[in-house]
């Protein structure tokens, strides 16, 4: 298991223990983040513009 995987289990573990495991989107994104495909502030920032409800005029 690389070091990659064994971080994303631990988080999904984690998270898993509040009752949120990760979805396989999630832990795609963070394998990306993990390998340097996409920054984290990249990451955030497109979770943010696609959980964001835009207002309409």
């Amino acid at each position: 298991m690389s070091k990659n995987d064994k971080i994303i289990n631990n988080i999904n573990a984690t998270m898993s223990m509040e009752g949120m495991p990760l979805l396989k989107e999630d832990k795609e994104r963070l394998r990306e983040c993990l390998e340097g495909k996409i920054s984290y502030q990249d990451a955030v920032d497109k979770l943010i513009k696609q959980y964001t409800n835009k207002q309409v005029n």
